[in-house]
């Protein structure tokens, strides 16, 4: 790695810009001085997954991307799109890719195989469950109404902040010492849907409780909601308990301990987010 790629002056490319991580790579990024283009449908130039003609105008120029693809590496396909899109990447001059990937998931994994084999100077981040699942996405509704019904009986899983993945990510993007290199992050203990329902009745003062549903059951919630049913499937995969089990990623990049989910759930609920 040379010098001139850690201090490269063109724009990263953050694909998901306005999304959970991807909102916070860009903001982080500025910080520090860099140039961060936001790859959305809204963005300028407009990028979209799919729709590949997009791609090269959204890459034009740019040095680096951060890659988290949507709706998510587990649906059918994603592996195939991340992999040509990473090619189109290379030959457009952006080498640097850091992936958001997934801890547990076979779809991540084949998405990983197509980065690596694309020719980019390459870094995975994994995570799971993100703490802002329940204040910037699916999971806030049903904390508005009070009850969080899911497919994930009493498994537990790794949650993880979405500021400490956008943090391990931009010093990916940033240190070319991370080249190459895999990560896995969590938070700082496992919990239960039960034990977020009761972190999330503490910090809000309201009673917020823990359905567990069955994968047909939760189906049906999602198609009532509009929402894509795939995810029924790819949630199933998510808390069968493979991923039960806590990992070191944010304390190896950052030196720190990663966010715990008590203090996400109360800072949050000072935003009036989950007021209904």
């Amino acid at each position: 790695m040379t010098p001139t790629q850690h201090t490269d002056p063109r724009p990263t490319l953050v694909t998901g810009g306005t999304g959970k991580t991807g909102r916070r790579v860009a903001e982080r990024l500025r910080l520090r001085g860099r140039s961060a283009r936001t790859g959305s449908r809204s963005g300028t130039p407009p990028f979209d997954w799919n729709d590949s003609a997009t791609w090269d105008a959204a890459l034009e120029g740019t040095g680096s991307v951060y890659l988290s693809y949507y709706p998510d590496l587990a649906f059918p396909g994603a592996a195939d799109t991340v992999g040509a899109f990473c090619r189109t990447a290379v030959a457009a001059g952006a080498r640097r890719i850091v992936l958001l990937s997934g801890i547990g998931e076979e779809g991540a994994r084949a998405a990983e195989d197509q980065l690596k084999a694309s020719g980019a100077d390459w870094t995975v981040v994994r995570s799971n469950w993100f703490n802002q699942n329940f204040s910037e996405c699916f999971f806030l509704p049903p904390v508005l109404a009070g009850c969080l019904a899911v497919p994930a009986a009493d498994t537990l899983a790794p949650f993880v902040d979405a500021d400490d993945v956008a943090d391990v990510a931009v010093t990916a993007l940033t240190d070319p010492a991370h080249t190459g290199r895999t990560y896995e992050l969590s938070g700082p203990r496992l919990l239960s849907f039960a034990d977020v329902a009761d972190e999330l009745s503490k910090a809000t003062g309201r009673t917020i409780t823990y359905r567990p549903v069955t994968v047909d059951e939760y189906r049906t919630i999602l198609k009532d909601a509009g929402q894509d049913q795939t995810y029924a499937d790819v949630f199933a995969v998510f808390l069968d308990g493979r991923n039960a089990h806590l990992v070191d990623g944010v304390r190896e990049v950052l030196g720190r301990a990663p966010r715990d989910f008590t203090d996400f759930a109360r800072e949050t609920a000072t935003t009036g987010v989950w007021t209904p």
